[in-house]
């Protein structure tokens, strides 16, 4: 049931939002999430391009350390919804291999959109809506789409985007001022598919001196056989930033290149190849705030640019956000993302 009163409107359905939907859902708070996406998931995403062709082109996995995360994984383990990545995973540098520290890494199964399509299973999720601006009025927060369309009225509103994204939504609060001096640099992914496997003793490499930061062969993930050989590729933040507005098929070739360079050896012919281009996908709060929250307006904001990134931070963000808003309505919180 839930509690006469306890309406919360979320923009954005990445972890982030969806672990708060999902834990506000939980203490019998009546919530909606809106996303201008086809799907949920924000960057855990996933491409397909042919039957045999995926790609996870935003994050790569995940790590569990905090134990509320690790609950939930324990969970998604055992229902086949993640699995751990035993692939070996090293550092390039100037074409030499070194093996990193060994640690648990989870990937969706059969694509990283999976953990963010289990969070939304239980909760409404409207996507394919553009939300422009949100007001408040004195029966609360309405939110306004591009077609015009107003929902509402909510007693609280979260706002879980990137943080360039996030301030203009946050504007005249102080929030605004918080998520507008926080930078958030771009990443190109490239998404490759060879007509031959790639030689190379490794499945996912940090890279350092090289136009790129991060190589991995997606079809050595769980729950991917049978597919080609499929690659993806991420350009470091300054590369990324200095050819922002390059066309895809350019920077594309431009990263081939590279990869080639790195591992100093020439690459087989490719059957497929596209690149995407991630405005805002690496940042992270000085202050390592967790989540924003006032009591008195009713508005949280939540995301990984707040919580130290990676998929993880925005899990723990959207949990804390919950909690925060639990507190307010002098609630205990009976379950935490799960």
């Amino acid at each position: 049931m839930t509690a006469l009163g306890r309406t919360v409107g979320i923009i954005g359905a990445g972890i982030a939002g969806l672990a708060c939907a999902r834990t506000l859902a939980a203490n019998a708070f009546d919530v909606k999430v809106f996303d201008k996406g086809r799907g949920v998931g924000g960057r855990t995403a996933t491409r397909r391009a042919e039957p045999d062709l995926a790609f996870d082109h935003g994050a790569q996995y995940f790590t569990a350390r905090d134990a509320r995360l690790q609950k939930v994984t324990a969970d998604w383990l055992s229902r086949g919804v993640v699995a751990e990545w035993l692939g070996c995973v090293v550092r390039l540098e100037n074409g030499a291999v070194t093996h990193t520290s060994p640690q648990p890494r989870y990937v969706g199964v059969p694509g990283m959109t999976a953990m963010a399509a289990d969070l939304a299973s239980a909760i409404r999720v409207q996507t394919r809506t553009q939300i422009v601006a949100m007001s408040r009025g004195p029966s609360g927060w309405t939110i306004k789409t591009d077609a015009h369309e107003n929902f509402g009225s909510f007693e609280t509103v979260v706002v879980t985007l990137p943080a360039p994204q996030s301030a203009v939504f946050l504007q005249p609060h102080a929030f605004g001022a918080i998520a507008s001096t926080l930078q958030m640099t771009p990443c190109w992914a490239v998404l490759v598919a060879f007509e031959s496997k790639l030689e190379v003793p490794w499945d996912g490499a940090f890279v350092h001196n090289s136009p790129l930061s991060w190589v991995a062969r997606n079809s050595s993930k769980p729950g991917r056989s049978g597919q080609s050989d499929c690659w993806v590729l991420h350009a470091s933040p300054e590369w990324s930033a200095a050819h922002i507005e390059a066309a895809p098929d350019t920077a594309a070739r431009l990263l081939l290149d590279a990869f080639s360079s790195a591992i100093a050896q020439q690459l087989p012919p490719d059957s497929h190849l596209t690149a995407h281009r991630w405005r805002h996908s690496h940042g992270s709060d000085a202050d390592d705030r967790r989540m924003l929250f006032d009591p008195e307006v009713g508005l949280a904001v939540c995301g990984d640019w707040l919580a130290g990134g990676r998929v993880e931070g925005a899990f723990l963000s959207g949990v804390s956000a919950a909690e925060a808003i639990c507190d307010s309505q002098g609630l205990k919180l009976g379950e935490s993302g799960s």
